[in-house]
């Protein structure tokens, strides 16, 4: 059973590691997990990372890799002295690329959880299909989580809409990590695939990952604490994932 409060996963979109230890700090004790992601990783490196955990805090390292498996492999390797707890792959990469991940990921004690990202949540049908993929979004979700749990993975990157799918399709014990959450009165901005906290929640989801409506919040620290209050209330009605 994860506590509710380490489901909320805040986001780290901001450019600076200054800006994102100045975040956290005024975050407090109401946030614990943290995603760093491509702006941030690439302009602080690995740095910023190894400071977060060394606070005690938990990282998501979303860096969507995508590349053939052997580079794959040698960057998880690279990954794994900074100790994330879950790290991204892209399963557009393929079987074999994943599998190479994960497996890279294994050869370690404290390797992260690998999970897979199947469609991005600013996609919709359309833009799919403009990509040469005839597949509904949803389907494609649900293929692309199989293959990823045939990898070995230890869960997905999904939007929302498809949670419910994916947890009848993979059972309790596969992560379904959903970002694009916008609590209600949020705009949506490049996301196409939201939901609000309850809903995501209460359809399985296993963490949400939430950026821009508590870091532009005008109280960032209350933002996140109602939505804690949210996840804690909607899990207390729901069965545990």
């Amino acid at each position: 059973m994860i506590p509710p409060r380490d489901r909320l996963i805040v986001a780290l979109d901001v450019p600076t590691a200054q800006a994102a230890r100045e975040l956290v700090q005024e975050l407090g004790e109401s946030v614990y997990f943290y995603k760093v992601g491509l702006q941030l990783f690439a302009a602080e490196g690995p740095a910023l990372v190894r400071e977060l955990k060394a606070s005690g805090r938990k990282v998501f390292l979303d860096l969507k890799l995508h590349d053939i498996p052997n580079t794959v492999a040698s960057a998880v390797q690279a990954m794994i002295s900074l100790q994330v707890d879950l790290l991204t792959v892209h399963a557009a990469g393929g079987l074999q690329m994943m599998k190479a991940a994960v497996q890279s990921a294994a050869s370690a004690a404290n390797s992260p959880k690998i999970l897979a990202v199947t469609v991005l949540t600013s996609f919709t049908d359309q833009d799919l299909s403009m990509t040469g993929i005839a597949n509904r979004t949803a389907d494609q979700v649900s293929r692309m989580a199989a293959l990823a749990r045939d990898a070995g993975c230890g869960g997905v990157v999904s939007s929302a809409l498809e949670v419910a799918m994916l947890r009848r399709q993979f059972g309790q014990d596969f992560v379904i990590l959903v970002p694009g959450v916008r609590p209600k009165g949020s705009l949506a901005g490049d996301q196409a695939r939201t939901a609000e906290p309850a809903e995501a929640i209460a359809a399985g989801a296993t963490y949400l990952v939430v950026g821009r409506p508590i870091t532009a919040a005008e109280n960032r620290r209350a933002a996140a604490e109602a939505i804690q209050k949210e996840i804690s209330s909607t899990l207390s009605r729901a069965v545990p994932v």
